[in-house]
């Protein structure tokens, strides 16, 4: 029996789905970076005609003070010589090595942040990680996840965290949370707003060069309305300079909005900002904060204990000897 065709009305009649292009995909994003970088530097520009942002150098100039700068061949050659003569019994000669270009963090190693929080413990006044953001130097989001707290919420803050009770079915725990967020800050140059808010809420301390906290941009622009003690606002900041408006509607902050803003405003004055923190390595090298890993065995030195516990150590000391030997 040979099947009958099936009426055109019975066929099929899902409409078809067109997979997209990975190329049309590809295109469509340059599109959208280059009109955000089309915008970026329209308010560059007119920051800069308006006398509010400094012109950055030409690029064959060098950045560090004349001090600083290197050397040509010659006067390495001869100032080698002189000190050659020097060490044979001429006059002291004093060394100073030739410093690298200063240049800013490769855009790979530059990412913002913003986070989120909600109120836990007595009445709510314990602040705990909620919602953490994280977006890449062109403002791509490299993360974007609700976290749970580790103790009960009591006050979501909605008003201006944007958290709420639903979002909390999907998050996740904050000891994982806390692991991603590291691995993707760890060796990274770090913008954002207050930042010592964002740190205290993921318990960690990044280190102190490698920190951009956009509350500092007045300092580097001509603005006098700006140079204030208090601190500027992020919403304000954004409005002023960027002539952009933030953190509007009822919904509460968006982290994600937050973190793009800061990167925007970093980007306005970050040749002025490197230029200031390669000049500060130079001449305060003592400033740097010491690595993680410093030996720690000094300060069991006797010169670090009162006299009672020194002896009272070497004492033990000595008595643990005697009993191995």
């Amino acid at each position: 029996m040979v099947p009958r065709e099936a009426p055109e009305s019975a066929q099929c009649l899902c409409p078809s789905f067109t997979i997209p292009n990975a190329k049309d995909v590809l295109r469509k994003r340059h599109k959208r970076r280059s009109r955000q970088h089309q915008r970026f530097m329209a308010r560059k520009a007119l920051l800069q005609e308006q006398g509010l942002l400094s012109v950055p150098p030409e690029p064959g100039s060098s950045l560090l003070p004349t001090s600083f700068r290197a050397v040509p061949a010659t006067e390495a050659a001869s100032s080698g010589k002189q000190c050659l003569r020097a060490e044979s019994g001429g006059a002291p000669c004093s060394r100073r090595p030739a410093p690298r270009r200063a240049s800013g963090p490769l855009p790979s190693k530059c990412v913002a942040i913003d986070c989120e929080m909600v109120g836990t413990g007595p009445q709510g006044r314990v602040s705990e990680l909620a919602r953490c953001s994280i977006v890449s130097y062109h403002g791509d989001v490299l993360y974007d996840k609700y976290i749970r707290p580790e103790m009960p919420i009591v006050d979501y803050r909605t008003r201006w965290s944007g958290v709420t009770r639903q979002h909390m079915r999907k998050a996740i725990p904050f000891q994982v949370a806390q692991k991603e967020i590291l691995k993707l800050l760890k060796g990274k140059v770090v913008v954002g707003h207050a930042l010592h808010n964002d740190f205290q809420a993921l318990k960690y301390v990044h280190p102190r060069s490698q920190t951009r906290d956009t509350t500092y941009v007045p300092n580097f622009l001509s603005e006098p309305g700006l140079h204030t003690r208090a601190r500027v606002s992020l919403k304000d900041l954004a409005l002023q300079l960027l002539h952009k408006k933030i953190q509007v509607g009822p919904h509460g902050h968006s982290s994600v909005e937050d973190a793009m803003t800061a990167m925007e405003l970093y980007r306005l004055v970050e040749v002025q900002w490197e230029q200031q923190e390669a000049r500060s390595l130079w001449t305060c090298p003592e400033d740097r904060e010491p690595d993680s890993s410093t030996d720690m065995e000094q300060y069991m030195e006797d010169q670090y204990w009162p006299d009672d516990l020194a002896h009272g150590s070497r004492g033990g000391a000595r008595e643990a000897q005697d009993r191995r030997n």
